[in-house]
């Protein structure tokens, strides 16, 4: 589950690390008296959606040459004034694709005189299965970029879960981020923080960037953008709390209701899979043979009738579906379950695209005479390859 910045910097500040004041709001009327709680006199407009890039990206309705989805402003009248432009406009980056997200949040944030941007993040590195801080002295940069172009300049610290941050870890990271003074006082504080706030809250990425060393040589983290691991948030419901729906496909919020693992992609093909690692191998061979999966899709190994009709009519309702594959390879998974689903939900919304069925396992001959009793217009595949060159010739 992601959040917004100004969530993650609340969040953050609750366990002591340094953030700007800020007001988040929703609607330009708010934008003054925002501002005005705030020392001034240089304000950041910043939009909150759920996407990086924000500073770089261009909002749809605005033209070429319009500001970004961060805004520097130097008087309480530029703040609304920015914020008029900002609020209800499609700001396009390069994680939202070209469709861009509507901006329906603003946060003002007290400005901060900058000396040097950093990198800095946490994340799970499966590499040495521990958690670990990613540093670097490139930061308001992409991370992938760094990677490519300068990799020697990103340190990785992974840490000991029992130990936790300790002091020779923290060296490492000032190191990593040449910090001194000041500077290496506050970092020596702000890491085992950062930590602690990563592993009490199931995060699984914390990335900040910038972290900024200000002119009068403290630490402050200027961008914070924070990721839950969504099988512990039954641990946090104040985390829970801060989901924003409005930022996540209608498509994903639906499945997510059913213990469905969906996701929504570009392409045109809908899938229905059980399990991870099948479902990828699916994707892989609908590209193979030259079109691109509309959805990633689990219904997984313990998936009832119910649950296969709900996984169908998600898919049905992606109005870029031009054809559906259903591969089943039934292990725990029973196809003829799969197959009562698939007919059930067909019948219920009906079949407008072409429908190609894959079963093998379990039951595979019940399911066989289900879908053959159905009279409905499914295409039956013998194996993957099969299925995937008969909906990719449906599609056309």
């Amino acid at each position: 589950m992601n959040i917004h910045e100004y969530q993650a910097k609340e969040v953050l500040k609750g366990y002591g690390a340094p953030v700007a004041q800020g007001v988040a709001i929703t609607s330009v009327d708010e934008a003054e008296a925002a501002a005005r709680q705030l020392p001034g006199p240089l304000y950041v407009v910043k939009s909150q959606i759920h996407a990086g890039g924000r500073g770089k990206g261009k909002f749809k309705e605005l033209g070429p040459d319009a500001k970004g989805g961060v805004r520097l402003a130097k008087s309480i009248d530029e703040v609304v004034a920015n914020a008029k432009e900002m609020l209800g406009n499609t700001l396009v980056t390069k994680q939202t694709g070209e469709a861009g997200k509507q901006v329906n949040r603003l946060y003002i944030e007290d400005g901060a005189d900058i000396d040097r941007e950093l990198y800095l993040s946490l994340l799970v590195d499966r590499s040495v299965g521990k958690v670990a801080f990613v540093a670097s002295t490139e930061g308001g940069m992409d991370i992938e970029t760094v990677a490519e172009e300068t990799p020697d300049k990103i340190v990785t610290v992974p840490i000991d879960p029992i130990a936790g941050v300790t002091a020779a870890d923290a060296e490492k990271l000032c190191s990593a981020l040449h910090l001194g003074g000041a500077a290496k006082v506050d970092g020596m504080q702000l890491f085992p923080i950062l930590y602690k706030a990563f592993t009490e809250k199931d995060m699984s990425l914390l990335e900040i960037n910038p972290l900024i060393v200000m002119t009068d040589g403290h630490l402050r983290v200027l961008d914070a953008k924070v990721s839950f691991d969504g099988n512990a948030l039954f641990r946090h419901d104040d985390i829970k709390a801060l989901r924003d729906e409005s930022e996540e496909d209608a498509k994903e919020i639906e499945a997510s209701k059913y213990d469905l693992a969906y996701v929504a992609l570009d392409g045109d093909i809908g899938c229905m899979v059980n399990g991870a690692g099948l479902a990828m191998a699916t994707m892989d061979i609908i590209k193979l043979y030259g079109k691109e999966p509309a959805n990633f899709l689990d219904v997984g190994g313990g998936a009832n009738r119910e649950k296969v009709t709900a996984a169908f009519k998600i898919i049905t309702a992606d109005p870029n579906v031009k054809g559906i594959l259903v591969n089943i390879f039934g292990g725990i998974m029973r196809c003829d379950v799969i197959a009562e689903g698939v007919v059930a939900a067909v019948k219920d919304v009906g079949l407008k695209v072409p429908l190609v069925v894959r079963l093998e396992g379990t039951n595979v001959d019940k399911g066989k005479a289900i879908l053959d009793a159905s009279g409905l217009n499914i295409t039956p595949a013998d194996d993957l390859d099969d299925a995937a060159k008969k909906i990719v010739a449906a599609v056309g």
